[in-house]
């Protein structure tokens, strides 16, 4: 069979959420699978890397989808055509984006529909273009794969889509997030926190994410706290994040609040083993990686209790509401203060972790790419 990925997302040194999906499941699905041909759509100059096999033909296509004018452009024309010239039993697009000019079957990966919900955590036109062409997608789309229980309920709801058509596939995590040793836990803290202990987010500082309530809630938190707890954010400012300044300006901690950036590979695992508990306080997850990387990692979580999340996290996490500060600072409190609780939540996230691997998903994805051939 001749099957057509979209894989813009795979760019080297910098694959975020979708592109790890990506790479993590279709370097595996490549493998397992040398009797079909697979053609890797990308819409800039791709790297050797993601070549997995013989059975890969990576194609670059024009132009590069990187505004909603473009997207129009890639999909609708670049795309739609070259399925149509090459014959392709399949496209899968694991960003969601399908060619409605296209004819033939096709299967996206709707991470979340946070953006029917709240567009405006989006730029205008890319918030008007996803709410205006994603419901169209799901029409089109021969099945829908999502990445848990609580988007396909919301993909079944928002857009009349029949439950049976989609398929749950879990995100896995890197076999890198693991846990380190005391040595490399003190080295990291003197290096990133002075050697304090701190609290960890990972994540893009966007509104989505509930950045200033996190912020809030720790300058609520340090004002009882004797250990001098840092908080350590490791991530990008993004769209939406620029009411961020004004409240770390206000801060009466905000020495102890410590902008990363992005970190990757071993320095990111490592702060993430080396931290006291992990902050996931979104307004709106699809699934919520960082949650079962900290579980890796041996960390306690603290986890919103909306959307997806309490779904990931099960029972070993702390849940606090997203829209509450002191909900989040209480949370804070408790893990700070209370070792017996620290201990329990790293046992019951040894047990909850293993739901979720890489293998898995690409198993499950690879079942739903049979389903609609």
């Amino acid at each position: 069979m001749k099957i057509a990925v979209n894989t813009r997302l795979l760019l080297p040194g910098r694959l975020e959420g979708i592109g790890w999906f990506t790479y993590q499941s279709f370097s595996r699905i490549v493998d397992a699978n040398p009797g079909h041909t697979f053609y890797f759509l990308f819409d800039r100059p791709y790297s050797s890397e993601f070549v997995f096999g013989p059975n890969v033909k990576p194609v670059r296509l024009y132009p590069q989808a990187r505004h909603p004018f473009l997207y129009y452009l890639y999909f609708e024309y670049a795309v739609a055509e070259f399925l149509r010239k090459n014959s392709v039993d399949l496209f899968v697009s694991p960003d969601g984006f399908l060619s409605l000019r296209h004819k033939g079957p096709q299967l996206p990966v709707f991470h979340d529909l946070n953006f029917m919900h709240n567009p405006g955590f989006l730029p205008f036109l890319t918030g008007r273009y996803y709410n205006r062409f994603f419901p169209k997608y799901a029409r089109k789309a021969e099945r829908i794969v999502t990445v848990s229980e609580y988007s396909k309920n919301d993909i079944s709801s928002t857009f009349n889509y029949p439950k049976d058509r989609i398929d749950v596939v879990y995100n896995g995590v890197h076999d890198i997030f693991s846990p380190v040793g005391s040595d490399v836990a003190e080295s990291t803290r003197k290096m990133f926190s002075g050697g304090r202990p701190y609290f960890v987010y990972i994540g893009a500082l966007h509104r989505r994410k509930n950045i200033e309530n996190m912020l809030q809630a720790f300058e609520r938190f340090r004002n009882n706290d004797k250990e001098g707890h840092k908080l350590l954010l490791v991530g990008a400012p993004m769209f939406g994040s620029s009411g961020l300044k004004k409240m770390y300006q206000s801060m009466r901690y905000r020495d102890d609040v410590i902008f990363a950036g992005r970190l990757y590979g071993k320095v990111l695992r490592n702060i993430v083993a080396s931290s006291r508990a992990l902050l996931l306080v979104s307004h709106f997850e699809g699934f919520g990686v960082p949650i079962i990387e900290a579980m890796q990692c041996e960390v306690p979580v603290i986890a919103s209790n909306v959307t997806s999340m309490p779904e990931v996290a099960g029972d070993a996490a702390i849940l606090a509401d997203p829209c509450s500060v002191s909900s989040i600072s209480s949370a804070m409190g408790r893990i700070a203060a209370d070792n017996v609780l620290r201990q329990s939540l790293i046992e019951k996230g040894r047990v909850q972790r293993e739901r979720f691997s890489w293998d898995k998903t690409a198993e499950l994805l690879w079942k739903s790419m049979e389903k609609c051939l």
